[in-house]
């Protein structure tokens, strides 16, 4: 595997192989299991598997989560060599953003509400990184899992209203044994945390109304920020021991 640093790099060795598929995996670092799922998709279906590992700091409107994110490049290294990705492209800050993210790409509806509702800028942050990657990398296909479903959501509608010439394709949530969604963040939990954590989804996947689920959350121990239906979805995002976790499961 060849790491890249510069976009101009990686644009040569996407114009020395024009003609064949290219799968593409951006990510900003801590990579486990779920991340693992979508490389090996990418590795399996296409010629050319390239993959990106960039702490984006415009999608973060708290600094201390920032701060904060378990993220180690050396491991990350190791597990993306061991899936056998052809490219990692490891930009800075002013590689991706030689304007000084003055420029900003916003979308006016789903990005303002659920994940979007207490996080002012995030999702600009998402949209405009990730179409400065899909500009530099200009992939065939693009991998993103179902547990950010919003995110989601927002990318498919960004290709499409702006005509981008690449597959947006969704790959299902990844889960431990007890059901919970497998996360960087989850490394942030305590022994206790991570015992707690798997009570989110059993709680969102089991009967009652939204009501009687936000006070079984409140219960068991988490912050709920919300539990919310959306486009024929069941939505959640609640915070435990600091940590932010989220979840959404198909109505």
């Amino acid at each position: 595997m060849k790491i890249i640093r510069t976009a101009q790099e990686l644009k040569t060795i996407r114009a020395e192989n024009e003609g064949k598929t290219v799968g593409f995996v951006p990510t900003m670092g801590g990579l486990h299991a779920g991340h693992r799922s979508l490389m090996e998709r990418n590795r399996a279906e296409n010629d050319i598997a390239i993959a990106s590992v960039y702490l984006n700091p415009t999608q973060f409107n708290d600094k201390k989560d920032l701060e904060t994110y378990p993220a180690n490049f050396d491991d990350d290294v190791k597990l993306l060599e061991s899936v056998g990705i052809d490219y990692l492209f490891a930009p800075t800050y002013d590689v991706m953003y030689p304007d000084g993210y003055t420029y900003k790409l916003t979308e006016t509806d789903f990005s303002h509400v659920l994940c979007g509702a207490t996080r002012p800028g995030h999702f600009d942050g998402v949209l405009t990184v990730v179409m400065k990657l899909l500009n530099i990398v200009r992939p065939t296909r693009a991998y993103f899992g179902e547990k950010d479903f919003q995110q989601l959501q927002l990318l498919k509608g960004m290709v499409s209203a702006f005509f981008m010439d690449v597959e947006i394709v969704p790959c299902p949530i990844v889960r431990e044994e007890n059901g919970l969604a497998i996360s960087s963040r989850n490394r942030k939990l305590s022994a206790d945390g991570i015992r707690i954590a798997p009570r989110l989804h059993e709680i969102l996947a089991g009967s009652g109304t939204i009501e009687e689920k936000k006070k079984s959350l409140s219960e068991a121990g988490f912050t709920v920020d919300y539990l919310e239906e959306r486009r024929g979805r069941l939505f959640v995002a609640a915070f435990l021991e600091g940590v932010r976790l989220i979840d959404n499961i198909p109505l």
